[in-house]
């Protein structure tokens, strides 16, 4: 909790575990870290310590500290999304399930996949003002998470706010397909803007803390995720 009874804002960020190829993607992680720290904002990630996913994760704990960031990860994809380093190149060496807290924060780790989104969305939930989800760069797995995540807010599921961190015209392509799928009657025009775009780490965060949601969704009433 932070201000007296009024829950901390928490974002979960959706990333890439690669690095990308232009290092403006690892910038924008640490700028949104920074932006995250000035404001007490917590992180809920995916749990990796390599990539895009390391580097906003390790950065936010540098600044505001291990409880600061909660990283949930799947068992399957530990071996994936972990640095292998730390089993000395050896293909069937097993590498600790738990990164360092003091680097990493607080690790989770989880049955699967589905387990992994539902206890990052509900954390979310359960934030302050502002808690939302932010898109960084990344790749199939950050395009469905996001996109599952409109999704639920499209059904009425949630109303926290979606944002996709456009680094470079990264997610340019993502915006146009929107605007002609909406033109296309396939989203309603209303729904278009149910993610939002940003440029810059504050942009994005400014987002959330000012997202309406929209009059098309759907009231629907849900007992579980």
């Amino acid at each position: 909790m932070s201000n007296g009874s009024v829950p901390q804002t928490k974002v979960a960020v959706y990333c890439g575990a690669s690095p990308g190829n232009d290092p403006r993607h690892l910038a924008m992680a640490r700028e949104l870290a920074h932006a995250m720290a000035k404001r007490n904002i917590a992180l809920v990630y995916g749990g990796g310590t390599i990539g895009i996913m390391g580097e906003v994760a390790r950065t936010l704990v540098s600044l505001s500290g291990p409880s600061s960031v909660h990283g949930i990860i799947p068992e399957p994809l530990v071996r994936y999304e972990r640095d292998l380093s730390k089993t000395n190149g050896a293909p069937d060496a097993k590498i600790p399930s738990l990164p360092a807290e003091q680097v990493f924060g607080r690790t989770t780790v989880v049955p699967d996949m589905h387990t992994r989104k539902k206890l990052m969305a509900q954390e979310v939930f359960e934030g302050g003002p502002g808690s939302g989800f932010i898109a960084l760069s990344g790749g199939y797995g950050t395009m469905e998470e996001i996109f599952e995540t409109a999704t639920w807010n499209q059904l009425g599921i949630h109303n926290k706010g979606m944002c996709l961190l456009n680094v470079d015209g990264f997610y340019d392509g993502i915006v146009e397909w929107i605007r002609k799928s909406s033109e296309s009657g396939f989203i309603s025009g209303a729904n278009k803007d149910i993610l939002a775009t940003a440029e810059d780490a504050e942009g994005a965060l400014n987002a959330l803390l000012g997202y309406k949601v929209s009059v098309d969704t759907l009231k629907l009433e849900w007992g579980t995720l």
